[in-house]
């Protein structure tokens, strides 16, 4: 859903309204976006992507507005977000996650930054996915309440099976809303017949498989300093 909030047509003349800046793009993004960013990012390191630019230079950043926002926030850096969302991070109910946290005390709210803001702003810990896992590993609190997909909840368990992880809730509480409905199309045997058959295979153009390897060049060579 997130690639999907930033086709290429719409993020080309986006660009063209800001000449000279500095196009930063989140990993979850076609390689036709990539192809047309400077630097690629996950959320592990996109504040290290965006200060390793110089402090005057204009950024922008797609396509998730939250993630962009918090980093924006976190560097006070310019940035121009584009309104991109992962529908996911998009649909979980602050005042379910409050009474939760009301329920157990002693527990801790840990959110990935694509959680719209009220969400962060209640938030024990914000951290990409690995941030997350090492938090619940060295934090002390023996429950906590998880904004962010729920397949992450059985890592933890295996990380740390002596503690709780409850899943953040929907504001929809009839729905699985809080799950990704692209990772659940996943299954054992789909996975099976790719290394079986190799296949479905992915083709692209040589020309956009080159363009887009750049970016992601950068973010590695950023990355390793």
């Amino acid at each position: 859903s997130l690639a999907d909030s930033c086709k290429k047509e719409d993020f080309e003349k986006f660009i063209a309204l800001y000449p000279g800046a500095t196009v930063i793009t989140y990993v979850n993004t076609t390689a036709e976006i990539k192809a047309l960013s400077d630097i690629s990012c996950t959320s592990s390191n996109a504040k290290q992507i965006v200060e390793y630019l110089p402090a005057d230079k204009t950024i922008i950043f797609g396509p998730d507005r939250n993630l962009g926002n918090y980093i924006k926030g976190l560097t006070g850096r310019d940035m121009i977000i584009w309104n991109g969302t992962c529908h996911v991070h998009e649909k979980f109910s602050l005042e379910a996650i409050l009474k939760l946290k009301k329920d157990n005390p002693g527990s801790k709210i840990i959110a990935h930054p694509e959680c719209e803001m009220p969400v962060r702003i209640a938030a024990d810990f914000i951290g990409s996915t690995s941030e997350l896992l090492k938090f619940i590993s060295r934090d002390d609190s023996n429950t906590f309440i998880v904004a962010t997909e729920p397949g992450i909840l059985h890592k933890m368990k295996i990380a740390k099976p002596e503690k709780n992880f409850i899943p953040a809730p929907p504001k929809d509480s009839t729905c699985g809303c809080s799950e990704c409905n692209f990772m659940k199309m996943i299954t054992l045997e789909k996975i099976y017949n790719s290394l079986k058959f190799e296949s479905p295979e992915v083709k692209l153009d040589p020309e956009i498989i080159e363009k887009a390897a750049i970016p992601i060049k950068r973010m590695l060579e950023i990355s390793e300093k």
